[in-house]
């Protein structure tokens, strides 16, 4: 159990901040203390809202190790729920999928409708409608889970008294001035499978700049200079602001345009591409050195790109990604070594948002430390 001060080093007063020690990258406790805590209390991104676009679509979950399912209901929301059945606790959604207008467990055949509400529990009594006395449908819903969906992005919280969703988005509203998200339309979508490394290492190489200029040479045109960090409550990241000339001259299929690298804690991840290219990852922590990455692909809605610009975008992306997977796996190799028990350093001007986002995660896990 990673005891409380795993984080003497973090914590200590220095003239060059460490970052967090290398057990919080490769320990299965530390990925089991931050499910129960930072997973629990936080917005956390699940799912693309496109990909239940029809009402009784539905898509199992997994969420502070918790089994979860989406649906979209008769009415056009996204709603969500604990996946087990109120009868023998079975898993009632193992695949995305329509259940209809029913979600009809497949072992006994209770049936809840698309708002949770138990409907139907055949030869529970004994006869096909027969009840045991004093049994009520209404005491055995489904258990919902707090959900919101801002344009084509689900968020779930587990949390007893969530964060006002509107107070989640406040500080990445105030970074996209007048970006406005719902004139994004998804065009294409990139699956990288299971990366082998630590959830936290994917979202550090997206919140800062340091790396791009060195990584990113024969796909990215954004000199290191002229980026700045991003340190905006709970939102972090970094930004790049180019001029017409440095846009004109960047080299053909590579990225060279004003951009935002934006995140919401925990694990949201938004980049906006100027003038009118966005792009939004979604994370799901396997396990502690293995992730699922997933990156949807948007332009504007008023853009016009052909299917071979498209398929132009996705060659970048898939080019950017790799370049940055090879460098984080070998970070999560690196934290094996008794020298990253003290979290290595931070440079205090280009990676000043790493070391908020991973204050932010130390606040998250303190209380569940051991003495």
């Amino acid at each position: 159990m990673p005891s409380r001060n795993l984080l003497d080093a973090f914590d200590a007063e220095s003239p060059v901040a460490h970052g967090l020690p290398g057990e919080a990258y490769i320990s299965a406790e530390f990925l089991r203390i931050e499910q129960a805590s930072l997973f629990r209390d936080n917005w956390v991104f699940v799912a693309y809202a496109h990909q239940l676009a029809k009402p009784g679509d539905v898509q199992p979950i997994r969420v502070a190790g918790l089994p979860l399912f989406l649906v979209r209901d008769e009415s056009g929301r996204i709603a969500a729920f604990h996946n087990i059945c109120r009868h023998r606790n079975l898993a009632l959604v193992d695949a995305p999928g329509n259940c209809g207008k029913l979600i009809r467990c497949p072992y006994h055949s209770w049936s809840y409708d698309l708002c949770g509400a138990l409907k139907n529990a055949p030869y529970f009594g004994g006869g096909l409608r027969d009840l045991p006395e004093g049994f009520d449908y209404a005491d055995y819903g489904l258990l919902p889970v707090s959900c919101e969906t801002w344009h084509d992005w689900v968020f779930v919280n587990l949390a007893d008294a969530p964060l006002p969703f509107e107070d989640f988005l406040a500080p990445i509203r105030r970074q996209l001035g007048d970006v406005d998200v719902h004139d994004y339309v998804p065009v294409a979508r990139l699956e990288f499978g299971e990366v082998e490394c630590n959830w936290k290492l994917l979202m550090e190489n997206f919140i800062e700049p340091y790396h791009v200029q060195f990584v990113h040479q024969k796909t990215t045109e954004q000199p290191l200079e002229d980026h700045r960090t991003v340190i905006d409550e709970h939102c972090v990241g970094s930004a790049v602001e180019l001029s017409e000339e440095q846009v004109a001259k960047a080299k053909a299929g590579a990225l060279g345009v004003t951009s935002h690298y934006l995140t919401l804690f925990p694990m949201f991840i938004m980049g906006t591409y100027q003038p009118d290219q966005m792009g939004v990852y979604l994370h799901e922590p396997l396990a502690p050195d293995r992730t699922r990455q997933t990156r949807v692909i948007y332009t504007h809605r008023d853009s016009a790109y052909s299917a071979e610009q498209i398929r132009g975008l996705e060659t970048l992306w898939h080019d950017v990604h790799l370049e940055d997977h090879a460098m984080c796996r070998r970070m999560q190799q690196g934290r094996q070594s008794p020298l990253a028990a003290d979290g290595g350093v931070l440079s205090p001007h280009w990676e000043n948002s790493v070391r908020r986002f991973q204050e932010m995660i130390a606040d998250s896990v303190r209380t569940e430390l051991t003495e």
